[in-house]
């Protein structure tokens, strides 16, 4: 079967997690690292189900969705975060910053390969960041603060940096540190089928869309860290479909909604449920009150976090896999701040108060955009924000149009679910002028020192009270109003999920061979 040309859309930001059904709120993201040895008789195959469909293989296209599942068995990354959500050498087997930290030198690993039979070396990274670095895409703003690439050698990488940026490193194990093949990363072809550098290719009879057959590469410099000769990935929206695909056989990891988990137990699946890996957060993006005026008030979008009972939604909505929270960063990082968590009690009296407080005592009306994904929270947050006097409506955004409605200013509130990242990403996506979720650009003097202090910090433990710090701005100015943390349930046979929350990144190095 030959591949046929997918109309999937290609958005400026990160994909968006899987689609959240009332179902299931499950398969948002999955954890990196970790791997069996390949020579295992049984190290065969992974025939992996995901919802959301790779939107382009283009090196400066890549999303770091569920798209991940495919493109990094497809191309090797400068570094790679493992199961424990720590940074290891990949195709850079060395980094070193200078003392200014202004400075980074990447040593490539040598021997490398692009499935063509190309050398990869440093001045193919070079091509690929440059390229990344000047073409609109998804991960163009992650490498801002890269001023200059060089290559001195065939194996030495050196970045020359505008300012420091302590989640640089993170940023190049992920999609903007892919390594393209500078002589046809530029093809449209590359869209669809990619010369990459990575340990799979993809195999003939994929078709785009629906099915990504990877075949292992005999001459991939890493083959250890792959255990599986083909990898299949099937693209199934709805998570009834995928649990029924699993019983039948057809897929041997996948989505275990709650519904289901004992029908898969009984068929033999071991089902693993990670801690948090997303968040469901309404974002309270119109802080100045430019669109809706009531937002511009503290004491209002302090209002809106009293008006939720967390502990409820997350035991009976989301049937006890989720935990109730007012933050957004991840539980597992050092931003996180347990204190944080008794900011906003439920207390519809008191949010009433507050709105009368701030001149709005019959409450006000708001538009919001409905998408796939929220469909699930949409009763319980209407009726929520209805019983302290705001007046919902939605509309519905198509899936191909998610990223425009968010980006728009037309919505001062949006509800979302949003994969959690490092400390850094973050911060990025929610609070920069710059950040996605924040489509208004909101910015305050206060939050920006504290934003810079925390990205130029090249300390982790530093940096991470350096973020903690803007979490307590965040939550206290009530810039949103996260809902509660999202795991993900895994079933598998035959193979074994070995992520535990910590890094939230889909590949396939999540899975390794039972037994």
């Amino acid at each position: 079967m030959t591949r046929i040309r997918s109309n999937d859309p290609q958005p400026r930001f990160r994909a968006l997690p899987a689609a959240i059904t009332a179902a299931a709120l499950l398969t948002l993201t999955a954890c990196g690292g970790g791997s069996t040895d390949s020579s295992s008789p049984s190290a065969k195959t992974l025939s992996l189900a995901i919802q959301s469909t790779p939107n382009s293989f283009d090196p400066a296209q890549l999303n770091d969705g569920q798209a991940a599942y495919v493109w990094s068995a497809l191309y090797d990354t400068l570094l790679y975060t493992d199961n424990k959500g720590e940074l290891k050498p990949n195709a850079a087997e060395s980094w070193k910053y200078s003392a200014d930290g202004l400075t980074l030198t990447l040593k490539l690993h040598q021997g490398m390969k692009f499935s063509s039979g190309a050398t990869v070396d440093a001045a193919a990274v070079k091509a690929t960041l440059e390229r990344t670095m000047t073409t609109p895409g998804s991960q163009q703003g992650l490498l801002a603060s890269v001023k200059s690439v060089e290559a001195p050698d065939a194996t030495t990488v050196v970045l020359q940096l505008k300012q420091r940026d302590g989640s640089l490193l993170t940023t190049l194990s992920t999609a903007a540190g892919v390594i393209g093949d500078p002589a046809t990363m530029a093809d449209k072809s590359t869209a669809l089928n990619p010369v990459g550098s990575g340990p799979y290719v993809l195999d003939k009879s994929s078709v785009t869309g629906t099915t990504y057959v990877l075949k292992r590469r005999a001459d991939y410099w890493n083959a250890k860290a792959y255990p599986f000769q083909t990898v299949t990935v099937k693209v199934i929206q709805d998570p009834t479909a995928s649990s029924n695909a699993l019983q039948a056989g057809q897929i041997n990891a996948g989505p275990a909604p709650a519904e289901n988990s004992a029908k898969l137990k009984a068929a033999g699946y071991k089902i693993s449920t990670p801690r948090a890996t997303a968040v469901a957060n309404l974002v309270l993006a119109d802080r100045a009150g430019s669109v809706l005026k009531p937002l511009g008030d503290v004491r209002v979008r302090q209002a809106i976090n009293m008006a939720f009972d967390r502990t409820k939604i997350s035991e009976q909505l989301l049937k006890g896999g989720a935990q109730p929270t007012v933050q957004v960063f991840n539980p597992a990082s050092g931003a996180y701040d347990p204190a944080l968590e008794k900011s906003y009690p439920f207390d519809p009296a008191a949010a009433k108060k507050l709105l009368s407080e701030a001149g709005y005592p019959q409450g006000f009306s708001v538009t919001m955009p409905g998408f796939l994904f929220t469909k699930a929270f949409e009763p319980t947050v209407t009726q929520a924000l209805d019983d302290i006097g705001i007046k919902v409506k939605w509309t519905p955004v198509p899936a191909q149009n998610s990223i425009s409605a968010i980006t728009s200013k037309k919505y001062p509130m949006i509800l979302f679910i949003d994969g959690l990242n490092t400390s850094a990403r973050e911060a990025g996506n929610n609070y920069t002028p710059t950040g996605y979720l924040n489509p208004f650009n909101s910015s305050d003097p206060q939050l920006t020192k504290l934003l810079a202090q925390a990205n130029g910090e090249l300390d982790a433990a530093k940096a991470a009270d350096a973020y903690k710090e803007v979490n307590d701005f965040a939550v206290k100015n009530a810039w949103n109003s996260p809902i509660a943390y999202l795991s993900n349930r895994w079933a598998t046979k035959g193979v074994v999920y070995l992520g535990d929350g910590s890094n939230t990144f889909s590949t396939i190095r999540a899975f390794g061979v039972s037994g």
